[in-house]
């Protein structure tokens, strides 16, 4: 479990500004709506006449560029604008929107899936879908942070998102995470790509007639990015986002221990003990490198790592874990088409990390990074502050003009995967 891929839900500490406690979703509505307009009066208007372009305040490249752009524009022909004073701090708008963004009450049913190894992951499926769509709508699979799952916020919106334009979600939580069960004395990592390879494989091959892509956040976006490149040619995602993902995690390493992101680390070190704790008895004989003292009373995230997580995956350091589990390494064989959005202050993902080069030589990768958003924060939008993160209704125009694309190349004899022919890098 890589240090700087938090999940976002798991911080335990108050959020106090001016030594004021903030109250959950107390604003007035006329207040929300004046702030709203603020924040919004220096926008251009646009222009009904020429082609919108993207605004000067987002970095934007990528091979793919071209292609992908002109299906985003609607929104990134806006300039980002984010909430003020929640917004304008990374670390107050990454806990403003751990603690205080809402959470959609939508029904789900568990399915627990035993793993080759005899491990378990939990695939929460939106309750009542298989009775209201065809078995062929478009599916998505959504891979939270670290020690996330289908509870935290971020991730209900997103689903209760695509669910709205009739697709079928399916929430994939990790060994441990969101009450996931853990029946063998090992969790999971960012080096890690057996689970998601069985969950492709289950969900592709329960609904065959349906392109399958997927969204992951921070943890869940290294992994998600690790397995596209991994998967090359062979991928059987339709196509991909990664959000906040650390990408470099050597580089997010530096970063987690400067400063204010203590905090951070103190706090999901705290969740990583929470579910460790649970089911210590799995480890009590387990011997070896383990250092089970270290893993159960850890500080730190890199503690646990040490003690745990890099014993298990077969590393002799941590460091050789965090430089062999990274994304930016794999990024440049990614073969499937993938949007990366990551915010420039993002305090756990730091974006002096972001593998720009091999994004900007990819002709499957475009990478959008908003000036403001903190990390899981980006309180923004007409959602903002306490609904939907602005960057979802930027995933679903993406995600839905693929789906548009693979509608037009059905699967055929010759064409039997139904992808789109994309640019292909030699490997």
């Amino acid at each position: 479990m890589a240090l700087a891929v938090t999940a976002g839900t798991s911080l335990t500490f108050p959020l106090v500004v001016a030594s004021v406690q903030y109250a959950p979703r107390t604003l007035p509505n006329a207040l929300i709506r004046s702030l709203h307009l603020s924040s919004s009066s220096s926008a251009s208007p646009m222009s009904t006449t020429t082609p919108q372009q993207p605004h000067s305040s987002f970095e934007i490249l990528g091979g793919a560029r071209d292609k992908f752009l002109p299906a985003l524009s609607h929104v990134l022909s806006r300039p980002y604008h984010p909430f003020p004073f929640l917004g304008w701090n990374r670390h107050i708008e990454t806990i403003s929107a751990s603690f205080y963004r809402s959470i959609p009450d939508i029904r789900l049913r568990r399915q627990c899936l035993r793993t080759q190894d005899g491990g378990a992951v939990a695939l929460d499926w939106v309750s009542g879908d298989d009775r209201r769509l065809p078995p062929d709508a478009p599916l998505l699979i959504l891979l939270p942070g670290l020690t996330g799952g289908s509870g935290d916020s971020y991730v209900r919106h997103m689903l209760n998102k695509a669910r709205s334009k009739g697709w079928r979600v399916v929430v994939f939580n990790s060994r441990g995470c969101g009450d996931s069960p853990v029946t063998t004395p090992q969790f999971y990592s960012a080096s890690f790509l057996g689970d998601i390879r069985e969950v492709v494989a289950h969900v592709t091959g329960r609904y065959p007639n349906a392109n399958v892509y997927a969204v992951g956040w921070s943890l869940g976006a290294n992994i998600l990015v690790r397995y596209l490149g991994q998967e090359g040619y062979n991928c059987p995602l339709s196509g991909a986002v990664s959000l906040c993902n650390p990408f470099n995690l050597v580089v997010a390493d530096e970063d987690f221990h400067k400063g204010f992101n203590n905090v951070y680390d103190k706090a999901l070190a705290k969740s990583l003990r929470t579910i460790f704790n649970k089911h210590a008895l799995l480890f009590e004989d387990i011997g070896g490198e383990y250092n089970i003292p270290m893993a159960a009373n850890a500080k730190s995230v890199r503690e646990f790592d040490d003690g745990l997580t890099r014993v298990s995956f077969g590393f002799k350091s941590v460091d050789e874990y965090y430089s062999s589990s990274s994304s930016s390494d794999t990024v440049k064989h990614v073969q499937t088409p993938l949007l990366c959005i990551q915010a420039a202050n993002d305090p756990i993902a730091p974006a002096r990390g972001i593998p720009r080069e091999d994004i900007q030589e990819n002709p499957n990768c475009l990478l959008i990074v908003t000036p403001k958003g903190g990390h899981l924060g980006w309180i923004a939008g007409d959602e903002a502050p306490f609904g939907a993160p602005w960057t979802d209704p930027l995933v679903m125009d993406f995600i839905q003009y693929l789906e548009t694309e693979e509608v037009k190349y059905p699967k055929t004899s010759s064409n039997p995967d139904g992808k789109v022919a994309l640019h292909h890098l030699e490997v």
